[in-house]
């Protein structure tokens, strides 16, 4: 029994030091903005041997959802968890996972210059400030339900930039929301809400010049079946669109709601998917 019980301690020991191994860490920083005049809070997920190399990694932004925040993914989502597992597996790069905090904005330059700010400020700033591969081999984006949106319009407005992207019961509404979806709530799409501005916004009016620049973003698009917004209908017809154009995609429509349990694993499965259009450190 005594040889047992140091076998079952020592096997634990091991055990939380292999774990220990593949541990990435977390921070919570702040930059200023000068376009939206006030600082932006963000999370920003380092692999476990950032601080022990010289080595330049790629970066995957995470836009969060409606009345989210820069902490969402880390304590609701389980990222940390989730990066540290597939990295110790082999199947994604390490990789340097920036989340922001950007309001209810909808990622669009209305309310607020969101999507100014996003590409002339926050981009820059934190890959002069990390140690990015700045490359598009090197960048994926990705996001739920409003960062879904935000998410697939900033990578068809600039393929260049991004290899590949997330969508996560992105709130890619054609032609126009529910009632019950924030973008009607919000006020960014006009208040009362005005559908023909919500139109001159959303993805369908980006397809053509996305598809003229000839630079395929890769997207894995996930949607539980009973989401109280329908996005699982939105979420196939966009998937439709790309595929009839020959675009490279993934579709999952999996068991659940618009809520973490879908959201969860199927970012595990949309960060594996990136990690085959990503680049390794350098």
């Amino acid at each position: 029994m005594a040889k047992e019980k140091r076998f079952f301690i020592v096997f634990l020991i091991l055990s939380l030091i292999t774990v220990s191994l593949f541990a990435g860490s977390v921070k919570y920083e702040f930059f200023t903005s000068n376009i939206l005049g006030r600082d932006v809070g963000y999370s920003v997920y380092l692999p476990d041997d950032y601080n022990s190399s010289n080595l330049y990694y790629p970066i995957i932004y995470i836009l969060h959802g409606s009345g989210g925040n820069q902490y969402q993914w880390v304590n609701e989502g389980k990222i940390v968890q989730i990066a540290d597992e597939l990295i110790k597996n082999g199947e994604l790069p390490p990789s340097i996972i920036v989340m922001p905090a950007t309001g209810n904005n909808w990622y669009v330059d209305r309310r607020e210059k969101i999507e100014s700010m996003f590409f002339q400020e926050f981009m820059p700033y934190i890959e002069n400030t990390y140690r990015v591969i700045k490359s598009r081999d090197a960048r994926a984006i990705g996001g739920q339900s409003m960062g879904g949106y935000g998410a697939l319009r900033y990578s068809m407005l600039h393929p260049e930039l991004f290899s590949v992207v997330i969508l996560l019961s992105p709130a890619v509404y054609d032609p126009v929301p529910p009632k019950n979806s924030a973008a009607i709530t919000s006020g960014v799409f006009g208040d009362p809400f005005d559908p023909n501005i919500w139109k001159s916004l959303n993805y369908p009016s980006l397809f053509m010049s996305y598809l003229m620049k000839g630079m395929p973003v890769a997207m894995y698009i996930a949607s539980g079946d009973d989401d109280e917004l329908f996005i699982e209908v939105h979420a196939t017809q966009l998937y439709a669109s790309l595929r009839n154009a020959g675009l490279p995609a993934e579709l999952r429509i999996v068991d659940g709601g618009h809520d973490w349990e879908v959201w969860i694993p199927t970012m595990r499965e949309g960060l594996k998917y990136a990690g085959k259009y990503l680049t390794q450190p350098k």
